[in-house]
């Protein structure tokens, strides 16, 4: 019997089987469905199977391109692959064609073919994964059911999977018809051809979208691997200074997506969460991609830190999270994506949202050491929602608040490209909400001049002071961006090796916890310096005389916080009045007499009482910027 007879004659027996008795379709393979099965479990496990293919790090994950006939799937995927194992990761491309002539030969392009065939290269790609390679597919798999079950089978097993959408235009695909399907189509030789006869449903939600036109399949391909370093299947490979990954998207992605958020479901969010949505789009808290999800908040809680894919460790002290009320959570139940809209304005899309219970006092006990309602933010905290939703953000464009100060807020990028222009060999940031006097000055002018002395030729001041919510008591932003320029200005502090810039977060008040979120953050725009002060992130106890946090901790913690190896501390000096010299000046215990403590307390006071404080203390234009802002509050209370 030849071949050619005896594939016919399989073919007609497949045909024979595609049919049950009663009409029932049932898998053309076999005529019968296995029932006495036991899946059987493995005595290795995926960390084991890493190291035996040389990595730390798990990196098994399905990768599964989808798009028109000829719109740059496979060479994407393929190079893709070359890219991979050219970096010692295993990695493995299932084509579409290839399989057809193996694996799935037998099956053809009917609706129910089609899943078939969508359904077995799945398992097979779940099979990859779970091994430990990175397995890339490259299928038209034009039905968003047949995509979603490759997904689920992936996700069942706890693998990662990334659909990534090839978005060229149908006019493109059939310019570049170099197997002449298109022409076929058109002609009636081919039936059911996807984009002619057969249609194809878009992703609503993929993890990417790519579109060649215009690009080559170099460029398209490091998207990809932007996305796998991005998820932490595979480390990052750009070198030191490229900055961090912001969530803002872009051209059609950025359209399709501002569409989308018109027509799914919507939570109204608080300023206070539009100031998380900035700090997490502009890069400050990478390498988070959104609000966390459970798994990420419960490290961030307990641990202070977050594990990547390569089992490495980043700093991550507090939470980042978004509340949400009960009746929010159970509209938006088996939501794919929502829509984040504060005043009216969709500001963002939250992909695949998680949602988890919101313990309170166990948040506030960890990020805090109290359950108090006296507490600035634990108030905050215990008047939000009971339930936190967590996933990834595409935010739409740069939050802009249009109150005068927005070009002082530079994202974490900017300001690396800032230092970068200042050729600045060391940058050095210095933590503070408050305004600054002659010893803050003393302590930045200080660090320079170390810095000078170990060699460094142009020691660059980040002058950061945090933009984000404050409690009422706490001096306004404008009045202290208004009397940091009047420092510089006075030449306090060298206005040609300074950058002042608004550093987004709201303040937490949690002492030693929330300094290493403050750190990280700086070091996130380019800082390797850090000077902290005495009791920084402090406040009163809401329940007790004294401190909250002892002054001292935060800055001793900081010299051995997780995931901050990049960043040196600059020791804290205490400085103070000197009346003998009529200046601020190091503390000399020796003669202890001569100094004078002058609080914040009664900095206020002299500032409402239109006084001056000791000459030296501060600035002069700087001390009026202070002085007329209290008298102005002070005259608002006689008047009222």
């Amino acid at each position: 019997m030849s071949l050619e007879i005896r594939n016919k004659k399989i073919a007609e027996t497949f045909e024979k089987y595609k049919i049950g008795q009663w009409g029932n379709p049932i898998i053309r393979t076999c005529a019968q469905v296995a029932t006495n099965v036991v899946e059987q479990k493995h005595q290795v496990s995926r960390a084991k199977r890493s190291r035996a293919l040389g990595s730390r790090a798990f990196r098994g994950s399905t990768v599964w391109f989808t798009g028109l006939s000829g719109a740059g799937k496979t060479s994407i995927a393929f190079a893709l692959e070359a890219y991979l194992v050219s970096k010692g990761i295993p990695a493995y491309g299932l084509d579409g064609d290839n399989i057809r002539t193996g694996l799935n030969k037998n099956l053809g392009f009917t609706k129910e073919d089609r899943e078939e065939n969508i359904r077995r290269v799945a398992e097979v790609a779940k099979l990859f994964a779970d091994s430990g390679v990175v397995c890339l597919c490259s299928f038209v798999s034009p039905f968003a059911e047949d995509r979603e079950v490759a997904r689920r089978t992936h996700t069942d097993s706890d693998l990662p999977f990334f659909e990534v959408f090839i978005d060229t235009p149908l006019e493109i695909c059939e310019q570049r018809d170099t197997k002449g399907l298109y022409k076929k189509a058109r002609e009636g030789q081919i039936k059911g051809f996807t984009g002619i006869t057969q249609d194809y449903e878009r992703p609503e939600a993929p993890e990417l979208v790519i579109q060649t036109v215009g690009r080559s399949v170099e460029e398209s391909t490091m998207e990809v691997v932007r996305l796998l370093e991005s998820q932490g299947i595979i480390p990052r490979y750009e070198v030191d200074g490229a900055g961090v990954e912001e969530l803002f998207i872009y051209g059609n992605r950025l359209s399709s997506a501002i569409e989308e958020a018109a027509r799914i479901p919507q939570i109204e969010i608080t300023k206070l969460d539009l100031q998380w949505v900035q700090v997490l789009s502009e890069g400050w808290a990478y390498p988070l991609k959104g609000f966390m999800r459970e798994i990420e908040y419960l490290q961030a809680l307990h641990s202070n830190c977050l594990t990547l894919g390569d089992s490495s460790l980043v700093n991550q002290s507090v939470p980042v999270v978004l509340p949400l009320q009960t009746a929010d959570k159970e509209r938006l139940a088996g939501a794919a994506a929502v829509a984040l809209v504060h005043a009216g304005r969709a500001v963002a899309v939250l992909r695949a949202p998680e949602f988890y219970p919101h313990r309170k006092p166990e948040r506030c006990a960890r990020q805090f050491g109290i359950y108090h309602p006296g507490h600035p933010y634990i108030k905050m905290i215990e008047e939000s929602g009971d339930w936190l939703v967590g996933g990834n953000l595409e935010v739409f464009e740069r939050i802009r608040w249009d109150d005068g100060l927005d070009s002082y807020r530079l994202t974490p990028n900017e300001l690396r490209q800032k230092f970068k222009e200042l050729n600045a060999d060391a940058v050095f940031a210095f933590q503070l909400r408050n305004p600054i006097h002659n010893g803050h000055a003393l302590l930045m002018q200080d660090t320079r001049r170390q810095l000078l002395e170990r060699g460094f030729k142009n020691p660059v001041l980040l002058l950061h002071p945090l933009g984000g919510w404050t409690k009422d008591d706490d001096v306004p932003l404008e009045v202290r961006i208004n009397q940091h320029k009047a420092v510089l200005n006075e030449g306090v502090l060298d206005s040609k090796s300074t950058v002042l810039a608004i550093f987004p977060s709201p303040m937490m008040y949690a002492g030693p916890t929330e300094v290493q979120w403050h750190a990280k953050c700086r070091m996130n725009a380019g800082a390797n310096h850090y000077i902290v002060g005495r009791d920084p992130a402090g406040v009163p106890h809401p329940a007790a005389p004294g401190d909250l946090f002892d002054a001292r901790h935060g800055a001793m913690l900081l010299a051995v916080a997780p995931g901050l190896a990049d960043l040196e501390i600059i020791p804290f000096r205490v400085a103070a009045y000197d009346a003998s010299v009529g200046k601020m000046a190091f503390f000399d215990p020796t003669r202890k007499e001569d100094f004078d403590f002058i609080s914040g307390t009664r900095m206020r006071g002299l500032a409402r009482a239109g006084k001056e404080p000791p000459k030296g203390f501060m600035a002069p234009s700087a001390w009026k910027v202070l002085s007329e802002y209290y008298q102005s509050l002070k005259s608002k209370m006689d008047t009222n």
